[in-house]
């Protein structure tokens, strides 16, 4: 049995956007508030995190969470890593290093902006983390197999994951058809839609709805929204039956 939690489903700014008077924004259903994209997975006994936005503390938090046995990267930018630090308390708890798997460029990123992790004699209240560079072959945390998958944001080659029949996908504007072989029988696909309009990127909704037509999973998640996609409840009404708008802590159970 798999279990998946969408920890935050919103884009760098978050829902609501500081200073926005929208109808998002002020909205009080719960499902418009978004934090910054990321997501828990917990496969075989092994709990994998995919990102670590600025709020990540806020998320573990509500969700609990105080074992992560691997971090997945799926690129640099600050919505999607900045929150790093934020594992520290895991970190002590666990008593050992963080496994942080990412493209060897996020990787020096990573040395860079939490460069005293890395120090030959860290204080005593730095993490500790191990960097484990990912191509695009398939590779094991402990017994759960993983299968990059390769996701264009913009020029930008970023990474998606695919574990067991469940793959996440974010910030992609383009997925070659190359791609598609590791995205064959998928019972859930979590993907980008930003909004309605089309964005240099992102996926607009119209497009991650094509991509969801051309993978086929038995049902698609929608993540990395946006205030200008509309309230939840409005959205929610106009998409397909086998396709759902995120929101965070959202629960996804897949059976194998």
């Amino acid at each position: 049995m798999m279990k998946i939690t969408l920890l935050g489903t919103g884009t760098s700014q978050g829902v609501p956007v500081v200073g926005c008077q929208c109808e998002v924004c002020k909205s009080n259903d719960p499902r418009d508030n978004r934090l910054r994209t990321s997501a828990f997975v917990e496969a075989d006994g092994v709990s994998l995190l995919i990102d670590t936005g600025p709020d990540l503390r806020q998320q573990l938090l509500r969700e609990q969470i105080s074992h992560i046995d691997a971090v997945l990267v799926t690129h640099e930018h600050k919505d999607h890593l900045a929150g790093l630090d934020d594992i520290r308390p895991v970190f002590f708890m666990q008593k050992h290093p963080m496994d942080i798997y990412a493209m060897q460029r996020v990787l020096s990123v990573v040395r860079k902006d939490f460069d005293y992790a890395f120090k030959e004699h860290p204080y005593p209240g730095a993490p500790s983390f191990q960097l484990h560079p990912v191509r695009y072959d398939r590779f094991f945390v402990k017994n759960v197999e993983i299968q990059p998958i390769q996701v264009r944001h913009l020029t930008l080659p970023i990474l998606g994951f695919r574990i067991g029949t469940f793959a996440y996908i974010t910030d992609a504007s383009f997925v070659a058809d190359s791609e598609l072989a590791h995205l064959q029988n998928l019972d859930v696909l979590v993907v980008n839609a930003l909004h309605h309009e089309k964005h240099y990127s992102h996926f607009n909704l119209e497009q991650a709805l094509h991509f969801v037509d051309v993978v086929k999973p038995k049902h698609a998640y929608l993540t990395h929204v946006s205030h200008h996609m509309g309230l939840y409840a409005d959205v929610e009404k106009t998409l397909p039956p086998h396709v759902t708008l995120g929101y965070d802590g959202l629960k996804i159970t897949i059976d194998r």
